[in-house]
């Protein structure tokens, strides 16, 4: 995959705890053996965000750091925004 390139990964619905582990370990396998250095998480369809969607996406940014990249989203609804300035993570909006 060339570097220029992001990787987008889609998430929708509502996070659940099973989703967390599962979103990581499917960007991870994305990302594993490529030149990618940017990731753009879509939450455009995120429903009823909560701190397990804020915990899914701080564990994203975290497998994208560790392969190399960063993260930035796309489509992020205020009520996600507003969760993630509350705990701190203004730097994955």
């Amino acid at each position: 995959m060339d570097a220029a390139m992001p990787t987008v990964l889609v998430v929708v619905g509502r996070v659940t705890p099973a989703d967390v582990t599962r979103l990581c370990a499917e960007l991870a396998g994305r990302l594993e053996g490529t030149f990618v250095t940017e990731v753009i998480c879509d939450v455009a369809g995120l429903t009823d965000p909560d701190l397990t969607a804020v915990d899914a996406l701080a564990r994203l940014r975290l497998t994208a750091r560790r392969a190399g990249c960063r993260m930035r989203l796309h489509g992020a609804r205020h009520d996600l925004l507003a969760l993630l300035r509350l705990v701190g993570l203004t730097d994955v909006a």
